[in-house]
């Protein structure tokens, strides 16, 4: 459903000048959650995910790609974004980062480390003096931990 939703909604936002960033849709029961994050070189504000918000609802309503009933919330990706893509993790290379796996590595599913990058299709992330390699399938999901300068 991911591919479909991003053929769906990817165009809708960058024609309003903006940048899609991730989808993520979360069933719960019968009333689900659609979120989607929109990003641009100057970053968004909220008259900016109001405007996409209004075109993506129209578009959704008229293709209909989800079954039932669910809300719709678009919003920057904020300081703690999520990294959905090879491209964003490559990019953010040298920020703090928490991660969770889907299945457990040496008896653990969440890390929290310094970002590497890329390496042949593996995330790099260096915790203390360990280096791990996880493939990026394997990844439930990874966010940025902001920091800030005092």
């Amino acid at each position: 459903m991911s591919e479909q939703l991003k053929a769906l909604i990817e165009p809708v936002v960058e024609g309003m000048g903006c940048l899609l960033w991730g989808i993520e849709y979360l069933p719960h029961g019968k009333n689900g959650s659609l979120k989607v994050y929109i990003d641009s070189e100057d970053g968004v504000d909220v008259d900016d995910c109001a405007r996409v918000s209004h075109q993506l609802s129209a578009m959704l309503d008229v293709e209909d790609p989800i079954q039932g009933k669910y809300t719709l919330e678009v919003s920057s990706p904020g300081m703690d974004r999520r990294l959905f893509t090879s491209d964003q993790f490559d990019a953010w290379k040298g920020a703090q980062i928490k991660l969770s796996l889907r299945t457990p590595y040496e008896g653990r599913k969440r890390f929290k480390g310094l970002l590497c990058g890329i390496e042949e299709g593996d995330v790099v992330v260096r915790s203390g003096d360990e280096e791990y390699l996880f493939p990026l399938e394997d990844i439930d999901r990874a966010n940025i931990v902001p920091t800030f300068d005092v």
